[in-house]
């Protein structure tokens, strides 16, 4: 009960219930609307202000943004969890291996990633994306590559000094092999902060993909996407502000939710930073 305290903050209770609930809809929304409920069209009620009808309000085709919003979680979430697990998926391998190792494999590893560090991650996202043409495949690939290196710092730091812990010293001693090592001892004690890192990330990935959308390096229509429906508002905020606000009020509820999620989790999986700030 002591470990779920922090969960029962007012911080912490709104984190679990703003992400628990785009969890849901991303997961529910595609199973319960009809198929056509982000692309159905009405002229004639197009750019209409939120009523009974349509609760959210409609864009400049007719499409009810509320729908739009919805299915639009699972594009936003997918692309953000996929762009994370890809990251993870270079980066674990990548910090362990530098971290536990050190010489001149820590040395070229580094190097590598210090040059990927060099850019700013929106910007490298933007080149990868333009390079290899938007769509939702290549978004995945252009957010994961752009926060790979952030990752692989986090886990390098971890796994040099989990690998001076005197455990790790004794199990060398004894003859453990490098693999059983890294797994047994230099995995586990390094996952809490690969994981709180990883939720925030999603954040950070949720306001990329939505930037790269916004540009017309991301999600491509007829998809549903948070970003695209910001970048289609761009004509209409003077007379239909709520085409923007919509999808902007979501993605900002989203990374708000993940922030707060990220800070509570890493408050009780990281013993040390309990009782800070």
């Amino acid at each position: 009960m002591k470990v779920l305290r922090p969960f029962l903050t007012p911080k912490g209770a709104i984190g679990v219930l703003l992400v628990g609930a785009v969890l849901v809809i991303a997961l529910l929304a595609p199973l319960l609307l009809p198929d056509t409920a982000a692309t159905q069209m009405d002229m004639r009620a197009r750019l209409s202000p939120p009523t009974l009808a349509h609760p959210l309000g409609t864009d400049q085709l007719g499409r009810d943004l509320m729908y739009r919003v919805l299915l639009g979680a699972q594009t936003s979430i997918f692309i953000a969890v996929s762009a994370v697990v890809m990251s993870i998926v270079i980066g674990l391998p990548l910090g362990i291996v530098s971290g536990y190792y050190g010489g001149w494999t820590d040395n070229v590893l580094m190097r590598l990633v210090d040059t990927l560090l060099s850019f700013p991650a929106l910007l490298l996202a933007l080149t990868i994306s333009a390079v290899l043409g938007p769509n939702l495949q290549n978004t995945i690939i252009a957010i994961g590559v752009a926060f790979t290196p952030f990752l692989a710092r986090i886990i390098r730091g971890e796994a040099l000094r989990v690998a001076q812990m005197p455990y790790v010293e004794a199990a060398r001693a004894a003859g453990t092999t490098d693999g059983k090592m890294i797994l047994r001892h230099i995995l586990p004690n390094i996952m809490p902060p690969v994981i709180v890192q990883s939720t925030i990330s999603l954040a950070f990935a949720i306001l990329a993909e939505a930037g790269l959308s916004f540009l017309g390096l991301g999600t491509q229509p007829p998809n549903a996407s948070w970003g695209l429906m910001i970048q289609a508002s761009r004509d209409y905020l003077d007379r239909a502000p709520w085409t923007a606000l919509v999808p902007g009020a979501a993605v900002a509820l989203t990374v708000l939710g993940l922030n707060m999620f990220g800070d509570v989790l890493r408050d009780v999986l990281d013993p040390r930073m309990r009782g800070r700030g």
